[in-house]
């Protein structure tokens, strides 16, 4: 891929020409609906938090016809995703974030919540069948979330039951074999409850052909979600809600290549796959003197994840090896929360200021069995960790415009490993996090705030069965942030407008490093392990618009501008990255869409643009910058609707994972020559979706 600097500034305009725009703005009837963030723990508007969140509506994932939450992530300011699989399920926010993971156990940065059960760095089963919202809480969630949300919180919540009958019933079919099938049954089964139901499939033959094995299926999306809600009023000071869902994602790995192009030539294809069961409780118990939430999150899931490493087939050079590498996980996670939530007649200081105050624990259990070639026999392990933490917050109103909030969270995590190799270890740490902010109302319609939040990430350990024993371990990595933003409702509520910038610093940094042991022979080995090997710098802006300038079009712009740079590391490589940027951490994400409805008739057209990143810490790689052009125009009838749509109309070639094998290459048919080698994003998608209100 191209080492070039980052050149298209180009496809910014657009939005430096919105910015001039609100005083064009004619009369309009519309205004733009509260939004609600649920991550947050009273939820709030998201123009009234104090802090840098995205959320995409309904509207904004038909509009994109996403299947998965990877689908929407060009979408949102500063994150991005690593893909080395058929469905990404590591993220990052701000430049932070794991991009892979294979035989170690991690410890995600970036949390992920389908409606209250922890799927933190398994979110393949992130489909958006539906899906209400989703929530992208940018910088350090210490108070709300804790070890697994240094860098953000991304929160999925789905459709509640309705308290009267509705049905849909959906269907879709696009290029590469696709189609999609989703129902839905919702209302009540009593005078105080009410249920939901919906039961929703994806299959497509994949983006990629296999010219050895004559097939366009190897790396096929098969994808089934099951999703079921109860709401119950079980007394008058008393609600009860359970949610339980089955996702089922048994999709095929087929997706690198020794030219860069789509067509492999694997004889032993691999999959991505994983499936899981989750129920989620949360009970709300409304008190004279304060009110109680129980949130119960339980999750488990079967993930096997394996690819052809030699990515071709026996006999294709003398010099060709074989060799094939799978993994299967076995994850179950437990949690528990139990919050008490002032109320009208219980603040505190003469009535100006409201509290919370909770515990938490999260259980989780994991064992892994890998299966590879130049193994004598299967590797296990298992992975557990127990974490308690209790936390509170404050929002104190200083005056009728000031209101200043403060939390922190205490936790203690207990971890346990031991594998098939005689490795193991049982680290205990006590982890803090927490956030001050100031919010003041600039007039009735327009909130500043800014706010200092430290977050922190658990340590962890090292599995590589030649590495010392006093590089086995490595600590906490934290980072203190501090953000100042602005939020408005401006134009009679047709204009709302959020900006924000933030600076971080990064402290006991986890990145992978190497080290140098001298053998028998007077050589040196050089050994890679993940330790606190590095401080870092990231910088940044965020900004987002959403515009109605006349009653039938609207205007969503967005951008995120990232400067992510270590100030001291060494690689694997022994390279001096200081001052370098940081892996998966373009310079620009932008994103601007039109929607225009005439009548019956609705068009919108999106673009998403993004500056080109490295691809990892040890090598060089970049991807390029691109731009994708989106499209969908919908006809709706009294209980129907017909759209047309397209992502990446262009046909856009863009990288999503790459890799560098700097002491060697993977094609024998050139002795294994140094090369750079990508998996490409999807290509051009022209579908066609129908729906039917019942």
């Amino acid at each position: 891929m191209s080492n070039t600097t980052r050149t298209p500034y180009f496809t910014l305009l657009p939005f430096a020409i919105l910015g001039c725009m609100p005083g064009l703005a004619v009369a309009a009837e519309n205004t733009i609906e509260e939004i609600i963030v649920n991550a947050d723990f009273r939820g709030k508007s998201d123009l009234q938090t104090a802090t840098s969140v995205s959320v995409m509506t309904e509207a904004a994932i038909k509009s994109r016809a996403a299947q998965h939450f990877e689908e929407l992530a060009n979408a949102i300011p500063n994150v991005n995703y690593a893909a080395g699989s058929n469905r990404a399920r590591f993220f990052q926010i701000r430049g932070i974030g794991e991009r892979s993971q294979f035989v170690a156990p991690i410890n995600p940065s970036v949390g992920f919540l389908v409606d209250n059960v922890d799927f933190s760095g398994a979110a393949t089963i992130a489909t958006m069948m539906d899906v209400e919202q989703v929530e992208v809480l940018r910088g350090p969630q210490g108070t709300r979330y804790g070890a697994n949300a240094l860098a953000g919180l991304i929160n999925v919540k789905t459709h509640d039951p309705e308290d009267q009958f509705a049905a849909s019933l959906k269907l879709g079919a696009a290029d590469y074999n696709t189609n999609t099938m989703a129902a839905m049954i919702t209302g009540p089964l009593s005078e105080t409850v009410s249920a939901r139901l919906a039961v929703g499939s994806h299959r497509s033959d994949g983006y990629y052909e296999n010219d050895f094995l004559r097939t366009k299926k190897n790396n096929v999306q098969d994808e089934l979600s099951v999703r079921g809600k109860l709401s119950a009023q079980m007394s008058a000071n008393w609600t009860l809600d359970l949610s339980l869902s089955h996702v089922d994602v048994d999709n095929g790995y087929d997706a690198f290549t020794l030219d860069n192009s789509r067509s492999t030539l694997s004889d032993e294809p691999g999959q991505d796959r994983q499936e899981s069961l989750a129920l989620a409780i949360d009970s709300n118990w409304q008190l004279d003197n304060f009110d109680l939430e129980l949130i119960v999150g339980l999750a488990d899931s079967d993930m096997e994840y394996g690819y052809d490493e030699d990515w071709t087939f026996a006999g294709i050079h003398p010099d060709g090896y074989m060799s094939r590498d799978n993994y299967i996980r076995d994850r179950e996670t437990r949690s528990l929360e139990l919050r008490f939530v002032s109320n009208d007649g219980s603040r505190l200081f003469s009535d100006t200021t409201q509290w919370l105050f909770g515990v938490y624990t999260l259980s989780s259990s994991e064992s892994l069995r890998r299966d590879y070639t130049f193994l004598a026999s299967s590797f296990h392990s298992d992975y557990d960790f127990d974490t308690a933490a209790a936390f509170f917050e404050l929002d104190s109103a200083l005056s009728e415009r000031l209101t200043l909030e403060t939390g922190l969270r205490v936790e203690r995590r207990d971890t346990r490993y031991s594998d098939s190799q005689q490795l193991g270890f049982s680290p205990q740490e006590t982890l803090w996090g927490g956030r001050v902010a100031a919010k003041y109302l600039l007039n009735p319609d327009t909130m500043a705030y800014a706010s200092i939040a430290r977050g922190y990430k658990a340590g962890g350990f090292n599995t590589d069965g030649t590495l010392d024993a006093d590089l086995r371990e490595f600590g906490e990595e934290f980072l203190i942030e501090y953000e100042l933003g602005i939020k408005s409702k401006l134009l009679e509520n047709r204009l709302h407008l959020k900006a924000a910038v933030f600076h971080d610093d990064r402290h006991e940094q986890q990145v992978k490093s190497s080290t140098g042991r001298i053998r028998d022979n007077g050589s040196t080995e050089f050994i890679d392990f993940i330790g606190n090997a590095a401080e870092g710098t990231n910088n940044g802006v965020e900004v987002e618009a959403l515009w109605y300038p006349t009653e039938q079009l609207g205007i969503t712009a967005s951008l995120g501008l990232l400067d992510a740079t270590f100030d001291s590391f060494l690689n694997s490589e022994n390279q001096d990255l200081s001052g370098r940027d940081q892996a998966h951490a373009p310079g620009y994400m932008a994103h601007l869409a039109a929607d225009y409805s005439l009548g019956a008739w609705s068009l919108s057209v999106s673009i998403d643009a993004k500056d080109d990143f490295y691809f990892s810490d040890s090598h060089s790689v970049r991807s390029d910058p691109y731009e994708l052009v989106n499209m969908n125009l919908s006809y709706a009838g009294e209980r129907w609707s017909l759209s047309l749509w397209g992502r990446n109309l262009s046909n856009q070639d863009y990288a999503v994972r790459g890799f560098f094998f700097g002491e060697f290459g993977n094609d024998p048919r050139k002795g294994y020559a140094p090369e750079p080698y990508i998996q490409f994003g999807e290509p051009r998608v022209i579908g066609v979706s129908y729906e039917l209100q019942l």
